[in-house]
């Protein structure tokens, strides 16, 4: 009998399920009771589909036994919480979305069936995928597998700490600003957020539409590409995707990274960065030149404004998008009202928590009369030229470098007071989305037990070249194999 089904790579029980070792039955029942074991803990389900990943699992099996061998069938994954399943909750971790159903699937999970995926559920989350630490849910709070007074990151915090604590083989997260990769960085896994237009957001309930992008979350880097490989792709229901050839991603590991040209933003190394991760990021680097890459450092003067940035266009796009939370079509509805006007600011009054109320206001004011123009008009002209700085660097380099946060996972509640602070948690992390490229977290070392991560960043529809440079770190260290451990026995 084989022995922690539940750490399995998806490359390692592709194996086993296709040489009949083992059944998804099998699996999916190891990540079920590891589920119910660590859950009381970890936090990071908000729904545990139990019965329809048993019933897809014995389907799997079916289809294995005919010989389909496709690399996701029958693999245990969790899907984050904003994506829409049909007849399933999408709760958004909010109360607005506290009881709806929709009556269509995502694309990627549309995707991930015709794949043969097995879903053990849908993942907490910061409310409406707004915030850093999956504090904001209006649920539960996560807790970090490392841990379990830490915060795991968000907002895709629920699905890193699944994939950390062995309750899921794999997850989806969305990365807005730094969501899925943060939380990797956090939860010690595999993170990797596509080019702007290179997997479908249909489905995706919207936060900030320019900005959102949906990506694995993985316990290697092999895993990232086999999951890439399944969502990737160009679909006519999304007016922003691409209509870009996708490339089979797990052939671009070679673990041959030799002559490549690599960038270290001397900006990401922001002031106030904890100097152990700073300390951690500087080795793994010198790793990749001794696997053969070539290092520079560089400047993205423009970085020290993303900030800012980001923080005009994700607020303002999200005013416009949850504006359809009226109480009328869908949701939560206030029902004690006078009259429509009241029954729409009650429902959104109760309905949405602190950190969307705030980001709702800030969005507005910003795109209010007399001040469109000097906030949201020039933070888009300010985003035209941290894209053109990435232009400039990618003539030269290949991938550039850097932390994937300035610190490993905070306290729980030690931010929640100092939103600016919170903010700050994604300052590496966000001028990638402003720039709509493609970047990955993998796991770099530890600091008294915390887990770190490294971030590194293409050029766009350049997966490969990342996922390449990722894979070759990754079997030149042992970070990967390191196992959080959780005392079950309570927090």
């Amino acid at each position: 009998m084989l022995n922690n089904l539940n750490q399995l790579s998806i490359h390692e029980a592709h194996e086993l399920l296709k040489t009949k070792q083992l059944s998804s039955v099998e699996l999916t029942r190891a990540c079920l009771e590891r589920i119910r074991q660590v859950e009381p803990q970890v936090h990071a389900f908000v729904t545990v589909t139990d019965e329809l990943a048993l019933k897809q699992a014995e389907k799997a099996d079916e289809l294995i036994a005919r010989g389909d061998a496709s690399p996701l069938i029958g693999i245990p994954g969790l899907i984050k919480d904003n994506m829409c399943t049909r007849g399933m909750l999408t709760t958004c971790s909010s109360k607005m979305l506290q009881n709806f159903i929709p009556p269509y699937d995502a694309t990627v999970i549309e995707k991930l069936n015709e794949c043969g995926m097995v879903m053990v559920g849908k993942a907490n989350m910061d409310e409406f995928a707004m915030g850093s630490s999956t504090e904001n849910s209006a649920l539960f709070v996560t807790h970090n597998p490392w841990d379990l007074t830490r915060v795991p990151g968000g907002s895709s915090g629920g699905s890193a700490a699944a994939v950390a604590a062995g309750e899921a083989i794999y997850a989806l997260g969305s990365d807005t600003g730094g969501s899925i990769r943060q939380p990797a960085g956090f939860c010690s896994v595999t993170g990797l957020k596509p080019t702007y237009g290179r997997v479908s957001r249909y489905g995706l309930v919207a936060f900030a539409s320019s900005l959102d992008q949906i990506g694995p979350l993985t316990g290697d880097v092999t895993d990232c590409a086999l999951v890439m490989n399944a969502i990737a792709g160009y679909d006519s229901r999304d007016s922003t995707s691409v209509p870009q050839p996708t490339p089979d991603y797990t052939k671009c590991l070679t673990g041959d990274i030799k002559g490549l040209r690599l960038g270290v933003p001397k900006e990401y190394f922001v002031e106030g960065m904890q100097a152990e991760v700073a300390a951690a990021i500087k080795t793994a680097i010198k790793k990749l030149e001794e696997l053969g890459a070539r290092v520079e450092e560089v400047s993205l003067p423009s970085t020290r404004y993303a900030l800012a940035v980001y923080y005009i266009i994700a607020p303002s796009e999200a005013s416009a998008n949850l504006a359809r939370y009226d109480g009328v079509k869908y949701g939560f509805s206030a029902e004690e009202a006078e009259n429509m006007w009241d029954a729409m600011e009650r429902t959104r009054q109760f309905g949405f928590g602190p950190e969307v109320k705030r980001r709702i206001m800030l969005g507005t004011y910003a795109l209010s009369a007399g001040y469109y123009d000097a906030y949201y008009l020039k933070a888009q002209k300010v985003r035209t030229l941290i894209r053109r700085e990435f232009d400039q660097l990618f003539e030269r380099f290949d991938a550039l470098v850097t932390p994937t946060s300035p610190t490993v996972p905070f306290k729980i509640g030690e931010k929640t007071d100092t939103p600016l602070q919170m903010y700050l948690s994604d300052v590496c992390t966000l001028p990638v989305n402003i720039a709509g490229l493609p970047a990955i977290s993998i796991p770099a070392g530890f600091a008294d037990g915390l887990p770190i991560g490294m971030q590194i960043i293409g050029k766009p529809f350049a997966e490969e070249i990342i996922l390449k440079i990722a894979h070759a770190y990754e079997q030149a260290t042992e970070w990967r194999k390191t196992r959080a451990e959780i005392n079950t026995g309570g927090v």
